[in-house]
């Protein structure tokens, strides 16, 4: 893949249901640092999660993005063309004895509680124990106790320690489907990105993207920039599961696409008012500082 720009940052959704507001706040993040900052955009398909993941979300996906007037300067291989690369990375990892097979259920390293949204630390029940690699597809990384700390454009410098947050990392689970952090932390380092923009919800998983990144070879330095969400009033974020209100449906209201991206950076925190906004100035509200706290960004800096 070619780029005309000179570092690269991606939009990267997963094709589990229609695009709704939030969506837009995190394109017109994307595109908007792009191209106040001269870097270029790549569009990637995150479709993983073989269960949910639906071609029609994925051509709805494409649609609303032309609709929109955002239109990607690249686009990477959907992570459903990438099953050989993915295992042969984590045989790179076998062969270094830094992965075995796991046999834990979620609901056992919870202890039985069944709870399904809070972070869970697992405990290294199969660390020790030997498996066949034969008796389950799903593989666990040795995560040592070391803290992990980056720049963040928003928030500053953070420092995380994956072991004490999630414990060994999985990276494939039991029905051989490979994990949102092992394939997109692959995914970055072949396609070359240098800054990954995303929602706050999403900061818990840098530290240890980094960690694994480190144990894969990665050596150029990556960049990083968590924004606000879009919430209800009872704190909930947008959601797919939810069924909240989709690019669609606005559009079929007769809302343009100006007024659905005025209305999500209005409702992200970017500008005091709705209005509409047109993706060719989606730039002006970061080369003018009007994101967060930041007075003004700079050019994000990309060493070889």
């Amino acid at each position: 893949m070619t780029g005309s720009r000179g570092w690269r940052t991606r939009f990267a959704p997963a094709p589990t249901g229609w695009l709704h507001l939030g969506h837009v706040l995190n394109a017109i993040t994307v595109w908007g640092m792009a191209r106040a900052f001269g870097g270029s955009v790549v569009l990637r398909i995150e479709d993983h999660d073989r269960r949910r993941c639906k071609p029609e979300y994925e051509d709805g996906i494409r649609e609303d993005l032309a609709w929109l007037g955002f239109i990607p300067d690249d686009e990477a291989p959907p992570q459903r063309a990438r099953e050989d690369r993915y295992a042969e990375r984590l045989g790179e990892l076998e062969s270094r004895d830094l992965v075995y097979p796991c046999q834990c259920s979620r609901r056992a390293i919870a202890g039985g509680s069944g709870e399904r949204h809070r972070e869970l630390v697992y405990p290294g029940s199969c660390r020790t124990r030997h498996l066949d690699s034969g008796c389950t597809a799903a593989r666990r990384l040795r995560f040592e106790e070391e803290e992990q700390s980056f720049h963040d454009l928003r928030l500053g410098t953070i420092s995380q320690t994956p072991a004490l947050q999630c414990g060994d990392l999985l990276v494939r689970d039991r029905d051989g489907q490979w994990t949102y952090q092992f394939a997109v932390t692959v995914d970055d380092m072949d396609q070359g990105i240098d800054l990954v923009i995303r929602g706050i919800d999403l900061l818990p998983s840098t530290g240890r993207q980094l960690q694994l990144a480190r144990l894969l070879g990665r050596t150029r330095p990556l960049m990083f920039m968590h924004h606000a969400l879009i919430r209800h009033d009872d704190g909930e974020k947008l959601s797919k599961s939810r069924g909240d209100t989709g690019v669609r449906e606005l559009r079929a209201a007769g809302a343009s696409a100006a007024e659905v991206i005025g209305a999500a950076a209005h409702a992200g925190g970017l500008v005091g008012r709705a209005a509409p906004l047109p993706a060719t100035d989606v730039s002006t509200l970061f080369a003018e500082g009007a994101f967060g706290s930041l007075p003004r960004f700079g050019a994000p800096e990309v060493r070889g």
